[in-house]
């Protein structure tokens, strides 16, 4: 899709972070954007900022297949197309414990938002774009579980690398169809140092009822990028934050180029998917899960005082 003037982009996840960003690059590429989000307020005043009669917003559950189908409707009555699908809502669950303690709700949500989400997505939307014969869908997926899990994030990457899979999945079945739509896998990195300021990071303050956990101090929102700054800055380090301008190029450039793994190619990304892929074929245990390392020996030193 060459020429994107003109085209309309659905972008969930949309009233800030990433999906503003990206809603953000579709404007300044001359395209109506609608910007959905279950943050009814927030996507209000994005909206209110960002103005002009090519973007509206709405608000939207991902985890509802029914809303999706009406945010596809509303898209359709307003502009009159869709072309361009980014699935891009997610939540951090901020689990606590390993594994095997995560909370079962910590689970279902961040499923329910992460993967389903991303399949109700397609299933609203992917119909009318092969009845159209075009259209690029973009899955947003991460670095964690795409190309390999952060261990101590636990349920995080799981959801990633589901996505990563399911739109593998999609790009295939529509090459066998011969369909000219398209699918790309966005794995939000950046050139410049730092981490990104997104709103996955306090995704705690949205949590719905229904998955809440047991004990109300446990459902306390915190900003975990704050926290996560706030512990390097103690230990002498300085967490700079990364544009999230370059993520939204990257997704431009993606959808514009066909590209399918999206993302910078960064030497110490590169690194470990390859350290990985040896693993596998090696047949060796991942050692390449460095942070595993360093957390043994961590316990080790606490187990001896």
């Amino acid at each position: 899709m060459k020429d994107l003037h003109g085209k309309v982009g659905v972008v969930t996840g949309g009233a800030g972070g990433i999906g503003r960003a990206i809603g953000e690059a579709m404007l300044a590429e001359g395209m109506q954007v609608v910007l959905a989000d279950v943050v009814a307020d927030q996507l209000a005043a994005t909206v209110k900022e960002l103005g002009g009669k090519d973007v509206m917003g709405l608000a939207t559950d991902v985890t509802s297949f029914e809303s999706l189908c009406a945010l596809r409707d509303a898209a359709l009555a307003r502009f009159g197309a869709v072309h361009v699908v980014c699935n891009n809502a997610a939540v951090g669950a901020g689990a606590k414990g390993h594994v095997w303690e995560h909370h079962l709700n910590d689970w279902k949500w961040s499923l329910d938002v992460n993967v389903m989400g991303v399949i109700n997505g397609m299933n609203a939307f992917v119909p009318m774009l092969i009845a159209q014969d075009e259209g690029h869908v973009v899955n947003t997926s991460s670095g964690n579980g795409a190309y390999f899990p952060i261990a101590s994030s636990g349920i995080y990457p799981v959801t990633k690398a589901a996505v990563t899979t399911l739109t593998e999945c999609l790009w295939g079945q529509l090459r066998q169809l011969g369909s000219k739509v398209s699918a790309s896998c966005l794995l939000p990195s950046s050139p410049n140092p730092g981490v990104l300021a997104t709103g996955i990071w306090k995704a705690g303050a949205n949590r719905p009822d229904r998955f809440l956990r047991g004990d109300p101090d446990d459902n306390k929102p915190r900003d975990a990028l704050a926290d996560y700054r706030a512990r390097a800055k103690a230990a002498g380090q300085e967490v700079p934050i990364a544009p999230l301008s370059d993520v939204a190029d990257l997704c431009i450039r993606a959808i514009r180029e066909d590209q399918f793994w999206a993302t910078y190619p960064l030497e110490n990304q590169t690194q470990k998917l390859r350290a990985r892929f040896e693993s596998m074929l090696n047949r060796t245990t991942p050692e390449y899960l460095n942070e595993v390392n360093l957390m043994a020996a961590g316990a080790k030193e606490r187990a001896k005082s």
